[in-house]
């Protein structure tokens, strides 16, 4: 096995075991990017001298025989709207493109604290608007299993560079299924936590009541150690809260529930035998099965693309050519200068959610069009709540197909924004998800999505890495 095939677990055991250093390891990683990346395109940026420069501390902290944490000298991807401070931080998006990261995010900050070696910045929709990474500003990114495929969005460049072994692991975000959907079209773990299980302190923000950072990585063992590095408390953000570790709790007592509304038209046959196969499988190894109902499924999508187009036109406001990023100032009208910065700026899909949240807030649409898409939001919640009073966790399919191939749907938007509909509930409920993969439809992999209970992720992680052992 070559050394950028290692797991987290593995490529731990290994360093400590003395069998290769972390320089060794880190050099394996550039120099598959080196070599694999034109074909991707995963990465936006790489950071070649940070990366080596962690990798010696990581060797010199192994060296000294102190006791060292499982994420010190392994090599992580970092999506493009995590700063990571001197480094580039363009969100995919040309109004961004030269901007420089001014400080570390919080998971950046306690992942350095822990040892670990960024090799670089990658590819995604711009400003974490898309489903496929194509709506990024300068190239797309596309599948490692088939190139002429998109890798899922939108943290796209994260999930191939895990698929196509360009890192050992990378954070993405998730605002309506931007981590487990490319987790689910590369054939990865992608988790999505709890909203407020990580801090958001350092993410750019897309819809701030739905965005949240998660790992995406080769096995859900992978996930919970990278999760357990990056959750808790941050003084810097209000809204995060700590989250126990209690791992107390036989798997096979879980009971699942199946939601009868996912399992409709619209659904691929393939997708819908193989994530079956699976449930079957689950109830094999010992879990109990129970159908459950999601009655607001059907208003998903529209609930989420109002809300997170309104939420995105009040964060987008700030780029308007005067603070920092992009700036056509050389008119004397300042309206021009705002025009002419965000129109050059922002990308088509920018444009379109900016327009669409900006006239559901406008004064004589926000009740009829916001404020009622919030209460829905309330509805779906409570469709969860009343559904986990009888069970532990909730099976899905992560998307209703596998990848489709690229540019097939960019010139429709509708039929993009449906790849949503099994991932967005759990967003706009503020629930714990996880992808894992289960199988492959024309040799394009499959992924099952596990949902819990508010900071249960301990459930999910625990379910999946006993479904991945026993496979």
């Amino acid at each position: 096995m070559e050394l950028y095939e290692l797991t987290i677990s593995q490529a731990h055991k290994g360093l400590i075991n003395r069998e290769f250093s972390c320089l060794d390891l880190t050099k394996a990683y550039l120099e598959r990017i080196e070599r694999e990346d034109k074909r991707i395109s995963a990465y936006i940026t790489i950071t070649e001298d940070l990366a080596v420069s962690q990798a010696k501390k990581a060797d010199e902290l192994i060296s000294s025989g102190r006791e060292v944490d499982v994420l010190t000298g392994i090599p992580l991807a970092v999506k493009d709207n995590i700063l990571v401070s001197g480094v580039k931080n363009t969100c995919a998006s040309k109004i961004l493109e030269n901007y420089l990261a001014p400080y570390d995010a919080a998971v950046i900050k306690k992942l350095k604290n822990k040892g670990a070696v960024i090799l670089g910045k990658t590819n995604m929709d711009e400003f974490a608007m898309g489903a496929s990474c194509e709506n990024s500003a300068f190239f797309p990114t596309k599948n490692p299993h088939n190139i002429d495929y998109v890798p899922g969005g939108s943290s796209g460049g994260s999930a191939a560079s895990v698929a196509a072994n360009l890192s050992c692991y990378a954070l993405g975000s998730d605002t309506g299924g931007s981590i487990r959907q490319p987790a689910s079209f590369c054939g990865i773990v992608g988790l999505k936590p709890t909203y407020g299980a990580v801090s958001r302190y350092g993410l750019v923000a897309f819809a701030s009541s739905l965005d949240q950072i998660g790992p995406l990585t080769k096995t859900a063992e992978d996930a919970k150690i990278v999760f357990k590095a990056i959750k808790g408390k941050d003084e810097m953000d209000s809204t995060s809260l700590d989250c126990s570790d209690d791992y107390r709790f036989n798997v096979l007592d879980f009971k699942i529930g199946i939601p009868k509304e996912y399992f409709i038209k619209g659904i691929e046959p393939d997708v819908e035998k193989i994530v079956k196969d699976a449930i079957g499988r689950f109830e094999s190894l010992g879990f109990k099965i129970e159908e459950v109902s999601l009655p607001h499924t059907k208003y998903v999508i529209p609930t989420y693309y109002l809300i997170n187009t309104s939420e995105a036109s009040a964060n987008l406001a700030r780029y308007d050519g005067i603070k920092y990023g992009l700036s056509r100032n050389d008119r004397d009208d300042l309206i021009d200068v705002y025009l002419r910065t965000r129109g050059e700026g922002f990308g088509r899909e920018v444009k379109r959610r900016i327009m669409l949240g900006t006239f559901a807030l406008s004064s004589g649409y926000y009740d009829a069009y916001y404020l009622k898409a919030q209460k829905v939001r309330t509805l779906i919640k409570q469709d969860f709540e009343r559904a986990f009073e009888k069970v532990d966790f909730i099976l899905s399919p992560t998307s209703p197909t596998p990848a489709f191939k690229i540019k097939e749907k960019v010139t429709d938007p509708l039929s993009m924004y449906l790849c949503d509909v099994f991932t967005a509930p759990v967003n706009l409920a503020g629930l714990p998800s996880i992808s894992i993969p289960i199988g492959f439809s024309n040799e394009l992999p499959v992924g099952l999505q596990l949902t819990a209970k508010p900071f249960k992720e301990d459930i999910i992680l625990e379910a999946a890495q006993f479904y991945q052992k026993n496979e």
